[in-house]
């Protein structure tokens, strides 16, 4: 937008031709006038309704500009911005800046950055407000580049004098809201000239700080001070250190009003949020007196919480380093200063029995170590007060170590333990180079080793401290049924609270190695060679990409899987259960939300991985030649999935019967869909076949089902008492539906018995085959206390010959011989 901001006040005209396609990506000069192509030009039919909308574009536009300036606000912010700008350049000359501790660096960096992001929200809001006047001037261009060419296309044809007054007239009313539109975009393009010049400033202050640091960062490895005994002989006071400490505690705090001043309504915010903690703290505190159980866990959260106090101002302190991370160093410093004793009460026996009184020893070394500002302005006093802080620490962690040694029952070590013991052998060896190193004369790697190891372990605590609050609070807050009212967090709160803590614990850990990192100073050169792996470029072709772009990409698509996953689950299970609708749309809902989000996800994921959409037209089209090609069949089953989740065929809990295969439908994907068998098994459906085959849905509108038992009488027993009495039964039988009433029918008379039929209804299909089993025994009791028999089926046999033997025992009188005990 500045670029064509920019060609407008220099040259309007030529972006006229540029606009109306008399020029088109190629010089003028070297392009030949019979390859240009012919511009457009209004139909003379047009020309009055089109003058009239041009006319009424061009007032409109000298209206707006002739308006108030919106630019007159900027003005004044920008001069202020720039005055901020020079006294910090002002305020230390390159040479200084090496002078300074990195504390101080890293304070200036966070400074230069803080304008920075200053100007660039300037910028934004500079064009918010005066992008209407580089459209209108964009606009006013190709309009009137279209007029005058249809002013020329008229000059060899022939058109009414009327046409030809309007055309002109429209082209200088065109003109003249150009003439006054320019003078908004000229006072823009001042604005943006001066705004780069600020900017400028900005990067090269940016730039001197990171090249005293850097510089600092390479004194690590050589004597940059007199050793102390030189310094011992020559006791004086040093001005120069005692006015760049009073100067740097002035920038500190212009930087503080500044920050306060810019993030005004954020501030606001987030006191508010701590304030509002308080109230909840002290709420699951005195509910936590009155929770009675048995988990270690909750006990743990009860005991961590009888402190509200304290835990409100870890919360509070730690929410300051985590959510304003580019808040001046001074808040942090005091954050972290406000939180020692909290840390020290809040944090669980457990670690005392660990650590034994590590803790103690960490926070009160911190604070000795924050002293240290006190002895700056003596280089002498600074360095002694360093030697002995050195020699202290160095004593203690061979203390913590000696209280610490294998216990005499020969018990294993845990291992923590272990860990802890490599990591206080690790410090007394940093004690010991950093000792040597204040006396010797290399101060810079002295201060690093003594801070980073004092700065690590007391932020260690916070963390810790910090993890423990949040897991603390969390644990009661699933623990109580009245504040956790999804079903899903009361059923998975013990996986939820371990999850959430292992999470906890994990950005606590990572936090911790990078603040370590940085103190020890290896963090810029380690990030910067990670940038460089994950930027380096691998080219494929026309598909360009990094390392880090693929690890992103796999992470996002992880992440829109996890989120995906929790959004289904919460649906199906809390929020739409609770809603009134109809059968079956639930599941559609959560399913389609579910992949609407995957998709989603994946898009996300190829744009954070720099994927562009002329490198993912290669991948549709390879996707489509492999649909054309084999892949159908998922195609048609993922269109057919589709179809089933909006058409609703069949649901979730449906009773179907598809190719034969009979059962419940368990779960409707977008590929296949599962069916559990009445005989346990998982029959896995394409949801193709479910659309293209003979489909049986027992259960689509209702859960009604026909009972139809057959019963045949002896002959010679009256139909009507019979019908009678298999109606009554009926009736009478648990399960079987009112309405519609049962129906006896005599459906005719058999070989052997008259029959009947009973057709009954039920409304409960999944138990009809216990219903009509307890019809079939009722009917059977009734008609045997009736005395109404059931007939066996009976069957006459003619015989046309015998053999005379057979014939002799027929003839003889008394029942026939039994076979088997002739045989």
């Amino acid at each position: 937008m500045r670029r064509r901001v920019g060609l407008l006040a220099g040259a309007l005209p030529a972006l006229a031709l540029w606009w109306s396609g008399a020029i088109y990506g190629q010089d003028a000069a070297t392009t030949d006038a019979s390859a240009k192509p012919a511009p457009e030009t209004i139909a003379q039919a047009d020309i009055p309704a089109r003058a009239d909308a041009d006319e009424r574009f061009a007032r409109d536009v000298i209206q707006r500009s002739s308006g108030r300036d919106p630019t007159e606000k900027f003005g004044p912010r920008l001069d202020a911005l720039g005055e901020s700008v020079r006294e910090q350049s002002q305020l230390f000359k390159r040479d200084e800046l090496k002078l300074l501790s990195v504390r101080r660096l890293e304070s200036l960096e966070r400074h230069w950055k803080f304008y920075g992001k200053q100007l660039e929200a300037w910028r934004r809001e500079l064009q918010q407000a005066t992008g209407q006047y580089a459209e209108d001037a964009a606009e006013l261009a190709r309009r009137r580049a279209l007029w005058e060419a249809t002013r020329t296309a008229t000059e060899t044809t022939t058109i009414a004098p009327a046409l030809g007054s309007r055309i002109d007239f429209v082209a200088a009313q065109l003109a003249l809201a150009e003439q006054a539109i320019s003078g908004p975009i000229d006072k823009q393009i001042r604005l943006s000239r001066r705004a780069s010049a600020v900017g400028e400033n900005i990067e090269a202050g940016q730039k001197a700080v990171a090249a005293a640091i850097t510089y600092i960062d390479s004194r690590l490895t050589r004597l940059d001070s007199p050793p102390i005994w030189e310094l011992w002989r020559d006791g004086r006071k040093s001005d120069d250190a005692l006015l760049s400490l009073q100067a740097g505690l002035a920038v500190e705090k212009q930087f503080l009003d500044e920050y306060s001043t810019a993030n005004r309504n954020a501030q606001q915010l987030f006191r508010a949020f701590q304030i509002v903690m308080l109230p909840l703290l002290l709420w699951l505190s005195f509910r936590s007196r009155k929770l009675v159980s048995d988990d270690p866990e909750i006990q743990a959260s009860t005991r961590v919480l009888r402190r509200p106090i304290s835990s409100w101002l870890v919360l509070a302190l730690l929410a300051t380093l985590v959510f304003r991370p580019d808040a001046p160093i001074l808040v942090h410093e005091v954050a972290l200063l406000l939180a020692l004793i909290p840390v020290l009460r809040l944090l669980p026996p457990s670690v005392y029995a660990v650590l034994g009184p590590w803790p103690y020893v960490a926070t009160g070394l911190y604070l000795l170590e924050r002293l240290n500002f006190l002895f700056v302005a003596n280089p002498l006093y600074h360095r002694v007060y360093l030697l002995a802080l050195t020699l202290m620490t160095l004593v203690l962690l061979a203390w913590l170590l000696w209280r610490s040694r294998a216990p005499g029952d020969g018990a294993a070590r845990s291992v923590p333990e272990k860990v802890l013991r490599v990591a206080g052998y690790f410090g007394i060896a940093a004690m010991l180079v950093s000792a040597l190193s204040n006396v010797f004369g290399n101060v810079s790697l002295a201060e690093m080793l003594t801070a980073g190891l004092i700065d690590s372990g007391y932020v260690g605590l916070v963390l810790f401290a910090g993890v423990t609050v949040l897991s603390s609070v969390t644990s009661l807050l699933l623990a109580r049924r009245s504040v956790s009212r999804f079903r899903i967090v009361t059923q998975h709160a013990g996986p939820l609270l371990r999850g959430f803590t292992k999470l906890l614990k994990l950005a606590a850990l990572v936090g911790w190695v990078i603040i370590t990192l940085n103190e020890f100073r290896i963090y810029r050169p380690i990030a910067d060679a990670l940038r460089t792996v994950l930027n380096h470029p691998l080219n494929l072709g026309q598909v360009s990409l990094t390392l880090g772009g693929v690890l992103l990409f796999g992470f996002s698509v992880y992440l829109a899987f996890w989120v995906a996953k929790t959004v289904r689950l919460i649906l199906q299970d809390d929020l739409l259960p609770k809603m009134s609708l109809p059968r079956g749309v639930g599941n559609s809902i959560s399913s389609l939300s579910y992949y609407a989000l995957l998709m989603a996800g994946l898009f996300f994921a190829l744009a954070a991985a720099g994927f562009e959409v002329s490198q993912l037209a290669i991948v549709v089209g390879a996707l489509s030649v492999g649909i054309g090609f084999g892949l159908q069949n998922v195609v048609n089953n993922f269109v057919s999935g589709l179809i089933l989740m909006f058409e609703r065929p069949i649901q979730p809990g449906d009773v179907v019967e598809v190719s034969g295969t009979s059962g419940k439908v368990r779960e409707i994907g977008m590929r296949a869909t599962t069916l559990s068998t009445f005989e346990g098994a998982d029959v896995v459906v394409p949801n193709g076949m479910l659309l293209n085959e003979k489909l049986i849905n027992w259960t689509l509108s209702d859960m009604d089902r026909r009972l139809e038992v057959n019963v045949g009488v002896a002959y010679g027993t009256d139909p009507r008492r019979v019908m009678d009495l298999l109606l009554e039964v009926s009736k009478s039988t648990p399960g079987v539906a009112a309405t519609p009433e049962p129906a006896i029918v005599f459906t005719g008379f058999g070989p052997s018995s008259l029959d009947f039929s009973i057709r009954a209804w039920t409304n409960t299909f999944g138990e009809w085959v216990n219903i009509r089993s307890e019809l079939a025994i009722r009917v059977h009791d009734a008609l045997r206390d009736a005395g109404i028999s059931i007939p066996f089926p009976q069957q006459d046999v003619h015989l046309r010959s015998v053999t005379p033997e057979a014939g002799a025992v027929l003839a003889r009188p008394g029942p026939p011989p039994d076979p088997v005990a002739a045989g």
